[in-house]
């Protein structure tokens, strides 16, 4: 019980300013955050986003362009729309969020935010358990797998979840330690064993590349079952697949220990290597497996033994971060608990959605649907920090009046969730104007909500 006692103290002295302003001292260096965006991208998703672009017949001249300038606009939405909020407030997105939306609507965004992380998270332990299960001879989970589907997998999945909590609950510092050994090593392993399979493909000299690139890898037709995909398929999946984070406005809780808002640009270290360069390795990869798309199985066969280790390391350099964000988003629902605490909490969840192969397999739809939900609530932060301003309105209103609950902020959420899903566009393309409507409900709800309605009761009684 002593012993107990004495971990527990630890772990509540891991503090990292959940709920004020991050003090200068603690501000982190560029290498820290190198570390964590490389390691967060450059990940286990890559190995399987990459193979579901080659299934679902992407072309190779809209695969690479679409890429090109989706990541680019995705670096540019973390530095011009996240980062400079960030440096100001130095809080998290949910702190943030409790001064512009009242507390109990940030109650409500916490949870879903939370769950959503948790299931992101899931399928990253799902990508490392391909690989862990391999010398077990695992029954790898299929394209059509929604439930577990051996006992292996569910003991492998149990392990690494306990794993990937513990390194969440050590915060953002042991993050970027772990991320920072784990990176380079990674986007190696990703270029080595798509080299390495290229004779497979009919590779033998530099000029057969882009032949083989559009016969054999991206050929621009589907496999049986699934959906063709186009550049703009492609470019607004690069760009909105960490929407949550950029113009989502999650990434405040990351981009607030930076010593200035041009840290943004250090996303580069993510999207390009981990983005691009991962996503077309594993694509070739996915290629020379004859459409496998399970992770472990494909890194195995090009690079071997450390192939299978990198799924694992990817697994776990993206869970991280990710638990890590969904226990600060819990900590608002528990404001008495303790960090370490809820992100075990977190960890718990995230282990049993993992069990669930499903997530993996369907990971395209399911990145898009959770960056939708959580879409309005980013919009909605921009909008108080500089239009309501602009216009002569308060920012923070609800924390100025002591609003339980924002209806400007409430209102534009569903209003805009709403147009969202009615828009008659498939689901990678709805959050860009979503993001849209919600600023201007926002707006015109604030207006309505700190001058227009006053202004009206002040002239019934004149």
């Amino acid at each position: 019980m002593t012993n107990l006692s004495s971990i527990t103290k630890r772990l509540d002295a891991l503090y990292e300013f959940d709920r004020e302003p991050v003090a200068d001292g603690k501000l982190q260096s560029v290498s820290n955050f190198i570390g964590v965006y490389a390691g967060e991208h450059v990940a286990g998703t890559e190995y399987i986003i990459g193979p579901l672009f080659v299934v679902h017949g992407v072309s190779a001249i809209d695969f690479f362009t679409g890429l090109l300038l989706g990541n680019l606009l995705a670096v540019l939405s973390w530095t011009f729309v996240t980062a400079p909020i960030a440096v100001k407030s130095r809080l998290t997105l949910y702190w943030q969020l409790h001064k512009v939306a009242g507390g109990s609507l940030t109650a409500v965004y916490s949870i879903v935010n939370a769950v959503m992380f948790c299931f992101l998270a899931g399928s990253m332990i799902s990508v490392s358990a391909t690989a862990v299960g391999l010398p077990f001879g695992m029954t790898m989970p299929g394209l059509g797998d929604m439930l577990p589907n051996s006992s292996e997998w569910v003991i492998v999945v149990l392990l690494l979840g306990a794993a990937v909590t513990l390194l969440a609950i050590l915060g953002f510092e042991g993050l970027s330690v772990f991320s920072k050994i784990a990176s380079p090593w990674m986007i190696l392993v990703f270029v080595a064993g798509a080299i390495a399979v290229l004779p497979q493909l009919g590779v033998r000299s530099i000029d057969d590349l882009w032949k083989v690139a559009q016969d054999r890898i991206w050929t621009g037709v589907p496999i049986a079952g699934q959906s063709k995909f186009t550049f703009w398929h492609v470019m607004f999946f690069a760009w909105f697949c960490n929407l949550a984070m950029h113009i989502g406005m999650s990434d405040l809780s990351l981009l607030r220990f930076a010593k200035k808002w041009q840290y943004g640009l250090l996303t580069a270290f993510g999207m390009f290597p981990g983005h691009f360069i991962a996503w077309t390795a594993s694509s070739i990869l996915c290629a020379a497996a004859f459409g496998s798309v399970a992770p472990g199985p494909i890194a195995y066969m090009g690079a071997g033994i450390a192939g299978a280790v990198s799924v694992v390391v990817a697994g776990w350099t993206t869970a991280n971060p990710t638990l890590y964000r969904a226990g600060l988003a819990l900590q608002v629902a528990t404001p008495d608990w303790k960090r370490w605490k809820v992100t075990l909490g977190a960890g718990v969840v995230t282990t049993i959605a993992a069990l669930f192969p499903a997530l993996m397999m369907r990971l395209l739809d399911f990145v898009a649907l959770y960056g939708l939900i959580l879409m309005p609530i980013g919009a909605i932060i921009v909008a108080d920090y500089w239009l309501l301003p602009a216009l002569g309105l308060k920012s923070c209103y609800a924390e100025w009046k002591q609003l339980s609950t924002s209806w400007p902020a409430a209102a534009a959420w569903a209003i805009s969730l709403a147009i969202s899903f009615l828009l008659p566009l498939e689901i990678f393309f709805k959050a860009l104007p979503g993001w849209f409507v919600a600023i201007g409900c926002f707006t015109a709800f604030s207006y309505l909500a700190q001058r227009g309605i006053r202004s009206q009761l002040e002239d019934a009684i004149s």
